[in-house]
């Protein structure tokens, strides 16, 4: 699905169809997650246990980020 990044105010965004809505299963006022994944940008309904999980392992991981790179070596 093609979408374009429209001004809002001083900022940017995307409008989100009524059929991409439907199939995030969320409505106005929702809020939903981007997730950086290899193959690009993921959206997903927006979890705060989740968010929080991630939150720490960001920490962790640029806390430990050289004992992380020796551990993939």
């Amino acid at each position: 699905m093609k979408l374009k990044i429209t001004s809002i105010g001083n900022s940017a965004g995307v409008i989100l169809p009524k059929e991409l809505l439907a199939r995030l299963r969320v409505e106005k006022g929702d809020e939903i997650h981007a997730l950086e994944t290899p193959d690009g940008i993921r959206l997903t309904v927006y979890d705060p246990v989740f968010a929080a999980q991630m939150d720490v392992a960001e920490n962790i991981m640029r806390k430990r980020r050289d004992l992380l790179r020796k551990l993939a070596e």
